[in-house]
């Protein structure tokens, strides 16, 4: 259980972005929590991140979505990003927020896992299980595709573990 959520940066779009990043991670903390609340500019996309700048095909998730009326599931394998929900997408009219944990982010010996749930008020909720298949510690978050629109915020705490 943590004991502290220790706010690490924080984002607010002041112009229109088409990418967030989040460098020079401190390796302090136990785990991470990324707060976004977001919206785009054009075309609605699937929020994805990509850790450490790594493009490579070493992500892996599973989504569960709802609407409230039709649940869905999907998997995908050897993917060159995180997506963090299908149906907490980001659009122009609502926005999306999402919360994602990376958990054991520093430790150099494991594969990185990350929750995230999201939530758009137009379509549904998304819940991700996701894996990025690398053993190095995460020192960059990268939100690199859309059009982030002025006011999105993004805000990375670090949390210390109950024994820490």
């Amino acid at each position: 259980m943590a004991a502290t959520y220790t706010p690490i940066a924080s984002i607010t779009l002041g112009a229109a972005s088409t990418s967030v990043i989040f460098n020079n991670i401190p390796q302090t903390y136990t785990d991470l929590v990324l707060v976004v609340n977001g919206k785009i500019e054009s075309t609605a996309i699937n929020a994805q991140v990509r850790l450490n700048s790594d493009s490579g095909t070493n992500y892996s998730y599973t989504d569960l979505s709802g609407t409230g009326s039709v649940a869905a599931s999907s998997r995908e394998t050897s993917n060159t990003y995180i997506r963090l929900g299908t149906n907490g997408y980001v659009d122009t009219t609502f926005g999306f927020n999402c919360v994602a944990h990376f958990m054991n982010y520093s430790n150099t010996t494991t594969y990185k896992t990350v929750l995230s749930r999201s939530n758009n008020a137009n379509n549904g909720v998304s819940l991700v299980a996701a894996l990025w298949r690398s053993t190095a510690a995460i020192t960059s978050i990268n939100f690199y595709n859309g059009n982030y629109s002025v006011g999105s915020t993004f805000n990375l705490y670090g949390i210390l573990g109950a024994n820490a």
